[in-house]
């Protein structure tokens, strides 16, 4: 038996899962069922972090995967990131990185960043 708790509404109800994730128990709604069984078969999430920014007001600028990607490749992205040095201006949406490290997703800004006035 697996215990989670489902992150996809406020709720956060406490879920218990086969291990296979054929049977799901604890959701208050059909979403917390759906979350319970990926949970167990392909857990994914959004990563979010920072990548460094040249010529900006701030020397970081947020980021974040614009999609979910498997929880196995999260230290993977995440060292990615390290060799990423994005430039000023940069409005947020603007992409980054495209299908980081052999995922489907893109590494998005999530936040506008101006360029540093000297």
């Amino acid at each position: 038996m697996i215990k989670v708790i489902c992150i996809v509404c406020p709720k956060g109800c406490r879920l218990q899962l086969e291990s296979n994730g054929e049977r799901v128990t604890g959701n208050q709604c059909p979403l917390g069922e759906e979350y319970g069984r990926k949970e167990v078969r392909d857990p994914t999430r959004v990563l979010t972090s920072t990548v460094r920014i040249q010529y900006a007001l701030y020397p970081r600028l947020p980021v974040k995967t614009h999609r979910d990607i498997p929880k196995a490749k999260l230290f993977d992205v995440m060292r990615a990131l390290d060799d990423v040095m994005a430039e000023a201006p940069v409005k947020c949406g603007d992409v980054l990185l495209t299908k980081v490290c052999g995922t489907e997703a893109n590494i998005v800004a999530t936040r506008d960043m101006p360029r540093r006035c000297e």
